[in-house]
């Protein structure tokens, strides 16, 4: 399974190149929402990637295109409470681990630096 909806963080000039960096980084973070077969879900998983308009992350359940879920990551500082957004499906890829979702934030924009996981010395 493999779906895509164009990429709401591509420039819109068709040159293909996104308008913002994604970062690998894997952060736990919380997804509510509804999935395919109509059922509520609360499931704690794990970001693949993150930028200020967006991330994706492994879910175990089917969702379609275009729906909206509820996000929360852990402030990733001392202090802060959790960031809590809304987002869009933008697109589903499967992979061994999983389903790969990438979502679109149609709330709040996360404005948080890090410094990617394959940049870090080991």
């Amino acid at each position: 399974m493999s779906e895509t909806v164009a990429d709401a963080a591509e420039d819109k000039g068709g040159s293909g190149r996104r308008r913002e960096r994604r970062i690998r980084v894997h952060l736990p973070i919380r997804v509510t929402g509804t999935d395919r077969g109509g059922a509520k879900f609360d499931e704690h998983t794990t970001s693949e990637n993150i930028c200020r308009g967006g991330l994706a992350f492994i879910l175990s359940r089917e969702l379609d295109l275009d729906v909206d879920v509820e996000i929360q990551i852990p402030e990733p500082r001392k202090g802060k409470g959790p960031f809590a957004t809304r987002g869009r499906v933008r697109h589903i890829e499967a992979n061994e681990a999983g389903l790969v979702i990438g979502v679109q934030f149609t709330g709040p924009r996360y404005n948080h630096v890090f410094v990617s996981e394959s940049v870090r010395p080991d």
